[in-house]
């Protein structure tokens, strides 16, 4: 097993932190959307939060888990659920949909990669690492969505969403395996994950979905 430098450690904490913010605000957006309570609220952005790294945690068998080692996001994200809900109602802001999938991209980006880094970490080979960052970058949301009583954005969105994490996964790997530096690959994945994900939404662009001959007809 390969181990993390110092400064690859730094920057791995770093873009885990942003991406477990990303995916509160995510998740608590969705909640205020559907007119949960407060403790629904906190559920559902910590489900969106820590999920997807808890599952990475589980399946690379790595203690504690990362909520458990860094306990200082729960405060925090207790704190922006709190000014979350107390700015909602003051400035009569209603959430949507379009509002939510912002920051869900830019989560998406960032725990790809952080998901990818930490299974190349262990020697995995390349598929499955890059498989690891797709599920780290997509199991909050799908527990977000199913709380939430959605069918999860990852299966229904027809706009590429795994498909982004699974290219921002094997950007990472090939700049690595090409000699970039462990931390520039790691920004240059978590970017390319977030940057195909933003373009989907600008553009509209969508992957063919599933027609039966009746459709056709």
């Amino acid at each position: 097993m390969s181990s993390n430098t110092p400064l690859l450690s730094l920057a791995l904490t770093a873009v885990e932190a942003c991406g477990t913010l990303a995916f509160a605000l995510s998740g608590l957006l969705e909640a205020a959307r559907k007119r949960l309570d407060a403790v629904g609220v906190c559920l559902v952005a910590g489900l969106a939060a820590f999920g997807g790294g808890t599952l990475r945690d589980v399946l690379l068998d790595r203690r504690p888990f990362v909520w458990v080692s860094h306990s200082e996001w729960l405060w925090v994200l207790l704190v922006l659920c709190t000014a979350a809900m107390v700015f909602l109602r003051t400035r009569h802001f209603e959430p949507t949909e379009r509002a939510m999938q912002w920051p869900d991209a830019l989560g998406l980006g960032l725990f790809s990669a952080t998901g990818t880094q930490l299974a190349l970490a262990q020697d995995l080979p390349g598929i499955v690492a890059v498989l690891m960052g797709v599920i780290t970058a997509t199991f909050g949301g799908v527990l977000r969505d199913i709380v939430c009583n959605e069918i999860p954005t990852a299966l229904r969105d027809h706009r590429p969403y795994a498909v982004c994490a699974f290219a921002g996964g094997w950007v990472l790997w090939a700049a690595q395996h090409w000699g970039l530096g462990h931390e520039a690959s790691l920004l240059l994945g978590a970017f390319t994950a977030a940057a195909l994900r933003v373009a989907a939404l600008l553009t509209g662009y969508t992957l063919p979905g599933w027609s039966s001959g009746a459709d056709r007809s």
